[in-house]
């Protein structure tokens, strides 16, 4: 089944993603692999939800922000690749709580992220997974999550051909003639006085 179809069947409706906040992109991309910048939380037309799981917002609220976030992040998958179905695999989640510091459920919001790219992605969503508590993340939000993703075919970065394009393009190289030996200098004869 085709992702954007089962996006669709599950009810969900991706918005356009959103772009960097600061002097950076949303993704990189080196040969198979998809770097996702870290995403956070929100929802068009609504203010981007600010303060931290365990005083402000219960584990249930901080695991639908990381399912927002989760969103997000499959937003900019279609952004960078055109069609989801170019996702082979997601390889590794790394989830941040924004949370005090008694609290100890940060597994339990990522979930929200995870059981997203399962749902989506399938056994293409299962992922190696990190989640981790932080005293504070940009502009208060509760959840930031950062993915790697292993996609179809390679690319060149940011439109530069590839070493075998490259060479291919290149224009025949003309040998050099060989250098003629220079003939060794003669050592002049003092003249004795």
């Amino acid at each position: 089944m085709k992702t954007e179809q089962r996006l669709k069947e599950l009810g969900f409706e991706l918005a356009p993603a959103s772009g960097p906040l600061a002097n950076y992109v949303n993704a990189v991309r080196t040969g198979n692999l998809l770097y996702l910048a870290g995403k956070g939380p929100g929802l068009p037309g609504q203010p981007m939800p600010s303060g931290k799981v365990g005083r402000d917002f219960t584990i249930e609220q901080g695991y639908e922000y990381a399912r927002q976030t989760g969103f997000n992040l499959i937003a900019v998958m279609k952004a960078e690749l055109g069609d989801l179905d170019k996702v082979t695999r997601i390889v590794k989640v790394l989830g941040m709580v924004n949370a005090t510091p008694e609290f100890g459920h940060q597994p339990e919001v990522i979930n929200g992220c995870s059981d997203l790219f399962v749902e989506v992605f399938g056994d293409r969503g299962k992922h190696a997974r990190s989640a981790v508590g932080m005293g504070s993340l940009p502009r208060g939000i509760p959840v930031e999550i950062e993915v790697i993703v292993e996609v179809e075919g390679e690319a060149a970065a940011a439109g530069a051909p590839t070493r075998r394009e490259a060479a291919a393009k290149a224009p025949a190289r003309k040998k050099a003639a060989p250098k003629a030996k220079a003939a060794p200098k003669k050592a002049a004869k003092k003249k004795k006085r």
